[in-house]
């Protein structure tokens, strides 16, 4: 299904088109709507959008089921790559013309975006607009997941969930560079093989098997040092049954709901299990300055090098936004959903400006 009122370019450079919904619920609410460019502050960049992607976030948002932080944009969409079109009159590190990524705090389906400077990376120079689209959210997340929260150490055990989502493939390819062992779980063959070919160890279909009993059989009976949890309620009790003592239970995410029958905190108390609840999109912009810098500095260069490779499921026009948040929606992707906003540099599969 097509977006009604499609991107076009025949706007003055006062307005653009963003992606709206009129009203909470299915996807067949959105539409592209014209708005004002974005101003910028003393410590902003503005960016002209070539590419973004679809996260999770974004559909629960446009469920009605979580809203932005106050003071951030109403528009969807968490990251993007692009190039510098302004810049903020404090802002040094970047100029017009540069070719970045970067971390939104919302307004990324849109033909621009205002950016704290401090949020934006330098897209490797080995990548198109289409890949680097894929990298700010997931693997900002998985990397905060894995070394800012989960501590993780070579030699340790990890548990990844959904390891067929963006963060998944992203949570796979860190943990391996950390020399963790890699037990991964998805709902199919297809994204199990891709699991493994990304660098898990151990591969379980939680469809067809109970993951908590495949650990701890794998484990000699120790149990993980480190769960990476996008699903929660569901999973709660047999996360805590496969969990070593003393150890790390990241959740990040509700999709088998909130709720909790049982004695979860009696359970966590007999094996000194620390949880820890984060959410990417809430943090303040000191949070995310410091973890894009961490990033930066320590995982880059291994996109460049050729050790890590964001994972792209699907490439879809912005015009198409229905039936990328449809294929997300359906658990249809393996890896990231990339969304391609400026349609005259990008051929059909998102390679975006790569001969530039």
């Amino acid at each position: 299904m097509a977006i009604k009122n499609p991107v076009c370019a025949s706007l003055s450079f006062v307005n653009m088109f963003a992606a709206h919904f009129n009203e909470t619920g299915s996807s067949e609410s959105l539409h592209m709507g014209e708005v004002d460019i974005p101003i910028i502050t003393e410590n902003d960049v503005l960016i002209q959008v070539y590419a973004s992607a679809v996260n999770r976030a974004d559909i629960l948002q446009r469920q009605g089921k979580y809203p932005p932080p106050p003071g951030k944009s109403s528009i969807l969409g968490l990251e993007a790559a692009a190039i510098v079109h302004k810049i903020g009159s404090s802002v040094t590190k970047w100029k017009v013309g540069d070719k970045v990524m970067a971390l939104c705090n919302g307004g990324a389906y849109a033909q621009y975006v205002a950016v704290n400077a401090d949020h934006v990376m330098p897209i490797p120079p080995n990548l198109n607009y289409g890949s680097a689209a894929a990298i700010p959210e997931a693997w900002l997340t998985a990397f905060q997941l894995l070394h800012t929260l989960g501590e993780v150490k070579s030699g340790e055990t990890v548990l990844i969930h959904a390891a067929g989502s963006g963060v998944g493939t992203a949570a796979i390819q860190l943990a391996k560079l950390a020399k963790a062992v890699i037990i991964a779980t998805a709902g199919t063959e297809q994204k199990l093989a891709n699991s493994k070919m990304y660098g898990a160890e151990h591969i379980i279909c939680y469809k067809k098997k109970d993951f908590a009993e495949e650990v701890m059989s794998l484990t000699n009976g120790k149990g993980v040092d480190l769960v990476l949890d996008c699903v929660g309620g569901s999973y709660w009790e047999k996360n805590i049954k496969c969990l070593a003592k003393d150890g790390r239970w990241i959740l990040y995410g509700l999709l088998g709901g909130p709720h909790v029958n049982g004695n979860l905190l009696g359970q966590l108390l007999a094996k000194r299990i620390k949880l820890t609840a984060t959410t990417l999109r809430s943090r303040s912009d000191e949070y995310k300055s410091e973890l894009v810098k961490d990033f930066s500095n320590k995982i880059l260069d291994h996109f460049k090098n050729g050790d890590f490779k964001p994972v792209l499921d699907s490439t879809f026009s912005i015009n198409e936004l229905p039936a990328a948040h449809e294929r997300m929606e359906a658990n249809q992707n393996m890896g990231k959903i990339v969304l391609i906003v400026k349609e005259k540099d990008c051929d059909e599969e998102g390679k975006c400006g790569l001969s530039d």
